[in-house]
């Protein structure tokens, strides 16, 4: 044994060939913590030490080759500044430069993921062996980041500057063929051959008959291209990256200027450069609020994968009311693999609901995703029926008819009448009490709501609603199930609304109140849209539908009448809502092609806004007062109400921690994921100045942005919703 370490392990082999393996010890898999990358220091010193040594190569005992660096190290490490990231970075560069020019052949055998700085470690050897099932990638600009470890100057090297942009811009993973057609990897073979495959390059170098030292060569030297080549790929790609990812995202242009930089210096100069450009992004706001979406995220994760331990396995599923939202779940559970039952009453609902699953799968057959056989058999797990003759066997049935309590009741008193007693019960509702639902069943312990997101392809959240009487074994399957079918379920307790649209329609409120102080609804639109919204309210409103917003927002009047009485339409000695006012027009939004905006179809079919005099005439009759209001008032009177319904969530126990709050939001409502969260935007604004903001605002407002006593606590106190990380 040369080198045992905690995570790393170096022997000496026949043919004296050194075997590193990479094995973390008490972890599924492998991560580069600084703990790893200073056992990575000693094994490479260790191997240099070793005389008579002919060939190495780098392995890993787990499922995965390295997932990446520890993320978990990221925030505390980007808080000791810029000059400390810059000399760590240099560090590894040395580690990994020491690697590649060890003076013998080297070689990589890649199983699983290799991630971020896993394939930047395989990018130090001179050959590289893949697995035909493993994924290789640098997925750093996901976070805000480019590669630190030298991706950025030797990925360019080995594949060409333009497969190098698509890769790191578009922070990819990419699967084994994809690799090998670029050169990225020298071969692709069964995983059960990954070691013999990569014993044989290393033999075949070690005869001559590959020449390693021109493959290091090659990596080391600046990249070969001629100036017209450099700014035909560099500034093409520039403005191409930057439209796609736009102007919050700064991280993908970023890397294809580091790479540009480097492309004429050799390998120190241009890891100089990129250790550099890291450092600067590392410094900013949207990547410590990604790497915390990041974290947020494994939260949300860990929790569903603790539920779903607990879970009965759902091996068969069945949706109650076909139509446009019942076909998009039964083709996300068929499309996942769980077979799923589609009842409705009549024959045209049914046909509208396979209607809708069909015309998913061909999207995925058109993108390539999936082959017509491969849709057939999938479109098998789906058997539309107009009984409940096969409802014995179920063991989740979602319920999503129309939004409205009797029916809602009817339906699901009748269901749990012909399923079996341990069968359970999910209401797809948006805004209806699961404990009000839950008053006329006689097993109400099996009963939760399961509130899927439109589109429900395209939705990743589900929010699974704990009612009263719900048992942890309810919550455990309809978790379970959600995951099955590709979604992430968070958990919360039940309440008008419950998290997502309780916390949405505050928002709401102060888009109304703008109006009545007549702004410009098409102004704040766009204000809303550079703050990062993916819309603006006037244009979300049209797309969830002004009778959907109309219904919704009087739950949420009965529910908190204090501080959204008024979004239960006209109230005593006050006008109309905005709302209320398109709605009693027909001004529906998208499905009937008149809202705050006009729709027509554009080339590809799908509804395009137009802007609508009609619309704007009856907003103006909306306002009683002509204000000027600046930007920022309007950021401020749009996210005050929303931030401070998410704290006030929270502090009822309606969700369980700020980091699933702050995902709920940006995976069920499209929150801005650079500034990562309605509670870490508070955070990022100090919860002091928050109170102020909101405390001025209230003055005139109203309770709607009065904060909490709780939240003044937190401000006098200098707390705030996520501690600072410890120090590394």
């Amino acid at each position: 044994m040369i080198y045992q370490g905690n995570a790393i392990t170096v022997a000496r082999g026949g043919n004296d060939i050194a075997t590193l393996t990479f094995d973390l010890q008490g972890e599924s898999v492998n991560k580069l913590s600084s703990a790893v990358i200073a056992e990575l220091d000693e094994a490479v010193k260790a191997i240099q030490g070793e005389s008579g040594l002919k060939g190495l190569m780098l392995t890993s005992a787990k499922e995965a080759f390295i997932v990446g660096a520890d993320i978990t190290e990221f925030q505390a490490m980007f808080g000791k500044g810029a000059e400390f990231l810059e000399s760590m970075l240099h560090r590894v560069h040395g580690i990994f430069n020491a690697i590649e020019d060890l003076p013998f052949p080297t070689v990589t055998a890649i199983n699983g993921l290799a991630l971020g700085g896993g394939c930047e470690v395989l990018l130090t050897t001179d050959f590289r062996v893949m697995g035909d099932k493993a994924q290789i990638g640098l997925p750093e600009t996901q976070l805000g980041l480019l590669p630190g470890w030298g991706g950025c100057v030797r990925l360019p090297r080995l594949i060409g500057a333009d497969n190098a942009i698509e890769w790191i811009a578009g922070g990819t993973q990419n699967k084994a063929d994809a690799a090998l057609k670029v050169g990225a990897v020298d071969a692709v073979v069964p995983a059960a051959e990954l070691e013999e495959a990569a014993h044989d390059i290393l033999a075949r170098a070690i005869a001559g008959e590959l020449d390693f030292r021109a493959r290091r060569e090659e990596k080391n030297q600046p990249l070969k291209l001629n100036p017209i080549e450099q700014m035909m790929a560099f500034e093409t790609a520039k403005g191409y990256v930057a439209g796609k990812a736009g102007p919050h995202y700064p991280a993908p242009v970023a890397a294809i200027k580091v790479i540009q930089k480097g492309a004429g210096e050799e390998r120190t100069r241009a890891q100089a450069i990129e250790a550099k450009a890291f450092a600067k992004l590392a410094m900013t706001d949207v990547a410590f609020n990604l790497v915390g979406l990041f974290l947020n995220d494994q939260v949300v994760k860990k929790k569903g994968g603790q539920y779903e331990k607990q879970a009965r396995p759902v091996k068969q599923a069945a949706v109650l009311g076909a139509g446009i939202m019942g076909g998009g779940i039964a083709y996300q559970s068929a499309s996942k693999g769980t077979p799923i039952l589609m009842k409705d009453i009549k024959d045209d609902a049914i046909e509208l609901g396979l209607k809708e699953a069909r015309k998913l799968f061909a999207k995925q057959v058109e993108r390539k995703k999936l082959t017509t056989e491969q849709m057939a058999e999938k479109l098998t797990n789906i058997r539309p029926t107009l009984s409940y003759g096969d409802f014995g066997n179920v063991d989740l049935v979602v319920e999503a008819v129309v939004e409205n309590p009797k029916v809602k009741d009817a339906v699901l008193t009748e269901v749990e009448g012909l399923v079996g007693e341990e069968t359970i019960l999910a209401s797809n509702t948006s805004t209806i009490s699961i404990t009000r639902l839950a008053k006329n069943l006689k097993r109400p312990e099996n009963f939760c709501g399961m509130h899927f997101f439109n589109p429900v392809h395209r939705m990743p959240l589900v929010e699974v609603i704990r009612g009263e009487k719900t048992s942890d074994a309810a919550v455990a399957a309809t978790v379970a199930y959600a995951r099955a079918m590709g979604k992430t379920p968070i958990v919360v307790n039940d309440c008008p609304g419950f998290l997502v649209n309780r916390v949405l329609f505050p928002y709401f409120g102060g888009f109304s109140l703008l109006m009545e102080q007549g702004a410009d609804f098409q102004r704040v639109d766009k204000i809303m849209e550079t703050f990062g919204w993916p819309m603006g309210p006037a244009y979300l409103l049209d797309v969830v539908g002004l009778d959907t917003a109309v219904h919704a927002g009087e739950v949420m009047a009965e529910g908190f009448p204090e501080r959204m009485g008024s979004l239960g339409g006209e109230t005593e000695g006050e006008g109309k809502s905005a709302i209320q006012v398109m709605f009693e027009n027909d001004r529906l939004g998208q499905k009937n092609d008149k809202g705050f905006y006009a729709y027509e179809e554009d080339r590809k079919g799908k509804p395009k806004k137009v802007s609508d005099e009609a619309a704007i005439e009856l907003i103006k009759g909306v306002a009683k007062e002509t204000r000027e209001f600046s930007d920022e008032d309007i950021i401020a009177r749009m996210m005050v109400p929303l931030c401070l319904e998410t704290v006030r969530c929270l502090e009822d126990d309606i969700v369980g921690s700020a980091a699933e709050a702050d995902m709920a939001l940006i995976y069920g409502i499209g929150f801005p994921p650079f500034r990562g969260g309605a509670l870490r935007y508070i955070d990022a604004m100090g919860v002091d100045a928050f109170v102020t903001l909101a405390d001025g605002l209230a003055e005139e407002l109203g309770p709607l942005y009065a904060p909490t006593d709780k939240l003044r606590e937190m401000a006098a106190a200098g707390e705030a919703f996520y501690p600072a990380p410890a120090q590394a």
